[in-house]
């Protein structure tokens, strides 16, 4: 009488099975790899903007500093010690150091090709050289001094506030105006490349 011995069956993947595995697998990582990318865009983007506004904070305290150390009207009898136009400003400020008498600089800054710059001449007590200096600047050319404040700036706004009444003055002119109000406030609005909205900041001029 003949034995039979059961044959075992080995059991595993088809390769049709292999085939879906493989595709849905594939799915997943093509799915995970734009959630990722999306994520990584996002970060990116965020951080440039932060950068932005860090370095548009950074331009405001300077102008800032500025603007407290403006010198008095009477300072200057024939001279605004402010003048304000279109992507530009102009002021005298004071200067302080220890064991130095206080002279007075011109300082400026500028808006070109989007880079917010600014520049400050030599310290001087004789009004004369302020004078020229003043004038030098006038002429509104870039040049070796200038120092980067922050890239990437679409557009500069500048407005002061006088105390007569007349509120907000848009810019163009000397500020001082015939009457003899003073400007007391200065508002600065820097509009920064792809933000959709523009950074406005308001400073105090002179010792208030």
């Amino acid at each position: 009488m003949k034995t039979t011995i059961p044959i075992k069956r080995k059991y595993g993947f088809t390769l049709v099975e292999l085939l879906v595995a493989v595709s849905v697998m594939a799915i997943i990582a093509m799915l995970g790899w734009r959630g990722l990318d999306v994520i990584i865009r996002a970060r990116n983007s965020l951080t440039g903007e932060l950068e932005k506004a860090h370095g548009v904070q950074l331009a405001f305290a300077q102008m800032e500093s500025d603007c407290e150390h403006l010198i008095s009207y009477s300072t200057l009898p024939n001279r605004a010690p402010l003048v304000v136009a279109q992507n530009r400003l102009v002021l005298v400020r004071n200067v302080f150091a220890d064991n130095q008498p206080s002279r007075v600089q011109v300082v400026a800054y500028h808006l070109r090709d989007g880079v917010l710059s600014r520049r400050e001449s030599a310290a001087t007590r004789d009004l004369a050289t302020l004078d020229a200096l003043w004038q030098a600047e006038a002429a509104d050319v870039a040049n070796s001094r200038d120092v980067v404040l922050q890239t990437g700036v679409a557009g500069m706004g500048v407005r002061v506030w006088l105390s007569d009444g007349t509120g907000w003055r848009q810019p163009g002119i000397d500020v001082a105006p015939s009457g003899g109000a003073t400007p007391t406030g200065l508002e600065v609005l820097l509009q920064v490349q792809g933000a959709a909205r523009g950074m406005t900041k308001v400073f105090l001029l002179g010792a208030q």
